[in-house]
């Protein structure tokens, strides 16, 4: 059996070529969010106005798997559009990104204001270190953090008032009263050891979405698909034909 295109939707600071290892198996598409590569950028940068700018250019029905801040788009895709989503993959995904009182999930406001403040005096710098966590804590961290930063500019830099408007959207973001209007099939895939979306969001999103399941890394952290490729893969393959 063919396996179903997928859409794959990149995170913070990076770019469609993220998914340049994952994607051919799945005869995937690897769009860029708006503002980054040659896409025009929206305002206010927001999910739900990255989702609706994505909606326009995406066939119905589609397979759509987001990472990060991409999931969190995919996420209001699913709820706003449904008829563009027939399956989503929420990989290390977090509805809620900087904790709040009613949201022990997510990561420190503080150290999310710091990346904000360092951004502006040298954003080169700030992104790197952003993308430093996401690998730190699994067993391949270094490999991870490697490809990373060898994948942020080469497709070109991004600009610092899209990486900017980005930490505001983190900063801000609330989707958890969405999460019931997804009515498709739903695969959660986080690593046990991710710093930037703790496991907590991927076990509650499970939890709270109609018809979602948990796959889990104990071993990964933030980009499982970079660090355990095999593994995410065999995930989604079979997701994809559940």
């Amino acid at each position: 059996m063919t396996d179903p295109r997928v859409v794959f939707l990149h995170g913070w600071g990076l770019h469609g070529g993220i998914w340049s290892e994952t994607a051919p198996a799945f005869q995937g598409l690897t769009p860029d969010l708006p503002g980054y590569g040659a896409r025009a950028s929206v305002a206010p940068y927001t999910a739900e106005t990255l989702a609706d700018a994505l909606a326009a250019t995406l066939p119905d029905g589609a397979v759509v798997c987001g990472w990060s801040l991409g999931g969190m788009v995919a996420l209001a895709l699913a709820s706003r559009h449904p008829e563009k989503v027939a399956r989503l993959v929420l990989l290390a995904t977090n509805p809620v990104f900087a904790s709040r009182p009613d949201w022990p999930h997510g990561l420190a406001p503080e150290v999310l204001a710091e990346f904000a403040r360092s951004l502006s005096q040298d954003y080169k710098a700030t992104l790197l270190r952003f993308l430093s966590l996401q690998a730190r804590g699994g067993e391949q961290a270094r490999a991870v953090i490697e490809r990373l930063r060898a994948s942020v500019f080469a497709l070109g830099e991004p600009a610092a008032e899209v990486l900017s408007a980005g930490l505001a959207l983190l900063r801000d973001v609330d989707l958890r009263g969405v999460v019931e209007q997804v009515r498709c099939p739903v695969l959660v895939v986080h690593g046990l050891h991710d710093m930037l979306c703790p496991v907590g969001a991927a076990r509650w999103l499970a939890e709270h979405l109609p018809h979602a399941r948990l796959a889990l890394h104990a071993h990964a952290a933030h980009a499982p698909f970079l660090s355990h490729p095999a593994w995410f893969a065999a995930e989604l393959r079979e997701f994809l034909h559940e």
